[in-house]
């Protein structure tokens, strides 16, 4: 079942993604090189609890960590720990922040102090993915246009989109439905509804689609060891278009 949240419920997601996006640029900002992803993991942790809030992640499945902190090569779930940053690294930052009940869920790549060009087009292309597909989360659109449109686009780049791992429905538990995969023809799957809440994330490898998963069972690492990257909004479909409800790349 896809839920359909009321005014008053998205506002309360919206709250939560006012912690979330806040604790997200927080964390962009101590993004530099020497810095270990365990420290940038409790910032997190301490900036959430200071608001009233719950991180997410922590304990859930079992997952030990507040975000998830993966550079390069490493797609998503990185489990925070010694590993310091390097100059020329990325690093994606995935955090989920509990507000009263409520869920918000989203993540950035960001670059460790001066990266190569290629590397940099890669965050971008993959930023941008996420904008168009996020502008289809309107109600009368279908699923699969948000998928069509986050695949349209990085793959006009010559990048490759991950097909293994999607987006889904998301308010009062973490995964709900639908599953939003970044690949697809237009035009199938649920149409998109008032009051529905999508954390949309396209995840893409510099190279081929491929990915393996590491023996802690939760590292998701690019096949060919190529640059990974991954940014996702929490966003609702509302009368007026989409509202993205994590807005952590607005000044």
């Amino acid at each position: 079942m896809i839920h359909r949240r009321t005014e008053e419920q998205i506002e309360a997601m919206a709250r939560a993604g006012d912690v979330h996006a806040r604790c997200l640029k927080m964390l962009g900002s101590k993004v530099r090189p020497g810095v270990t992803t365990a420290e940038l993991d409790e910032a997190a942790e301490k900036f959430i609890l200071s608001q009233g809030a719950i991180p997410t992640f922590k304990g859930y499945r079992g997952f030990p960590a507040s975000i998830c902190a993966s550079p390069n090569s490493l797609v998503v779930h990185g489990i925070p720990g010694p590993y310091e940053l390097e100059k020329g690294d990325i690093l994606s930052i995935d955090v989920g922040v509990t507000l009263d009940g409520w869920i918000a869920d989203g993540a950035a790549t960001f670059p460790v102090s001066e990266i190569d060009p290629e590397t940099e087009r890669l965050l971008e292309v993959t930023h941008d993915a996420l904008r168009v597909g996020a502008a289809q989360m309107i109600p009368g659109n279908r699923v699969s246009d948000i998928s069509h449109a986050v695949q349209t686009r990085v793959e006009a780049e010559g990048f490759s989109v991950i097909r293994s791992l999607v987006g889904h429905g998301i308010g009062q538990a973490m995964h709900e439905e639908p599953q939003i995969p970044n690949y697809g023809p237009p035009g199938r799957g649920a149409e998109i509804e008032v009051g529905m809440v999508f954390a949309i994330e396209p995840m893409v490898n510099a190279g081929g689609p491929g990915i393996v998963m590491d023996e802690d069972g939760w590292s998701v690492y690019s096949e060919d060891g190529s640059m990974a990257t991954h940014f996702e909004y929490t966003v609702a479909a509302t009368r007026e278009g989409p509202r993205v409800l994590t807005p952590w790349d607005e000044d």
